[in-house]
C-alpha cells in the first residue's frame, strides 16, 4: 500500500515538473491573452496618446447613453470601486481612463457580441481627477467623464 502511494505521488511530482518546465521554456502560453496586450495604450502618459494606443484614434464623441458610478470622493485612491453602464447598442469595448495617472489607461475590456454594455471594477487613481469611459461601438468612439476626488493617493502619492 505505501509503494502505491509513492508511486502515485512520483507520477504527479514528474507530470509537475514537466508542465512547470514547459511554462518556463514558453512551450505553454496563453497566447490568446498575450496577443491582445495592447502595450502601447497602457504604457501611454496622456488621455490622446492611450485612447490613440487603444483604437487607433483620439476622436471622442460625447454621449449621454454612458453612466459611469464612482464615489464623489475616493478615501482611499488605491481602490476606487467603478462601475460603467452604456444603452448604445452594439458596444464592443469598454475602457476607463483615470486622467491625471501616470498612465492613464486603468483597464479595457472587449465585450463579446450580444453582451450587456456593463463593467464593474477598482482602480487606482493617484490624485483627484476626472474618469474618463470610453465605449467602442460601430466603428465610433463614444465617451463621458465624472470628476472623482481622492484624499489619499494610490499610484504612489
Amino acid at each position: 500500500m505505501t509503494s502505491m502511494k509513492r508511486r502515485t505521488f512520483l507520477k504527479g511530482s514528474v507530470a509537475t515538473g514537466a508542465v512547470g518546465m514547459a511554462i518556463s521554456a514558453g512551450l505553454l502560453t496563453p497566447r490568446m491573452v498575450l496577443a491582445a496586450w495592447p502595450k502601447a495604450a497602457f504604457e501611454a502618459t496622456n488621455v490622446d496618446d492611450a485612447v490613440k494606443g487603444l483604437f487607433g484614434s483620439s476622436s471622442l464623441a460625447g454621449s449621454e447613453q454612458i453612466k459611469i458610478k464612482a464615489p464623489d470622493i475616493a478615501e482611499n485612491g488605491a481602490v476606487v470601486p467603478i462601475t460603467i453602464t452604456t444603452d448604445i447598442s452594439g458596444a464592443e469595448s469598454i475602457s476607463v481612463i483615470a486622467e491625471k495617472n501616470a498612465q492613464p489607461l486603468a483597464a479595457s475590456f472587449v465585450l463579446g457580441a450580444g453582451t450587456e454594455g456593463y463593467v464593474s471594477t477598482r482602480i487606482k487613481m493617484g490624485k483627484t481627477a476626472s474618469v474618463i469611459a470610453v465605449v467602442k461601438a460601430g466603428g465610433k468612439l463614444y465617451s463621458t467623464g465624472k470628476e472623482v476626488k481622492v484624499t489619499i493617493g494610490g499610484c504612489g502619492g
